[in-house]
């Protein structure tokens, strides 16, 4: 089992900046990508990015540059720096975590975009 613990969602202006933090703990070894999916309201789970062991990363096509993922492994953390938020970007965003061909799920944290 991997447990994960989120932190740093809210409440921004249209513009503003926040950064997300996912620290992975329990059986975290073979763990091959961390990264931050998101979720608005009646949709669905999409990729926001994500990071490999090798270092290798992945952005949805949305991001255009606004948002950066980094990790430290050896705690393990993935963050995900996101400047330029705009309405859109309302959403839970979840951090996913692959381990042996299974995705484990952060509980969610809310980010919300509004003036």
């Amino acid at each position: 089992q991997v447990q994960l613990a989120e932190s740093g969602g809210g409440l921004v202006q249209p513009g503003g900046s926040l950064k997300l933090s996912c620290t992975a703990s329990g059986s975290i070894a073979g763990i091959t990508f961390m990264g931050w999916y998101r979720q608005g309201p009646g949709k669905q789970r999409d990729l926001v990015a994500r990071i490999v062991n090798g270092g290798d990363i992945l952005y949805g096509s949305f991001v255009k540059g606004r948002f950066t993922i980094s990790r430290d492994a050896a705690k393990p953390t993935v963050y995900l720096q996101m400047n330029s938020l705009k309405p859109e970007d309302t959403a839970v965003y979840f951090c996913g975590v692959l381990r042996d061909d299974f995705t484990y799920w952060g509980q969610g944290t809310q980010v919300t975009v509004s003036s």
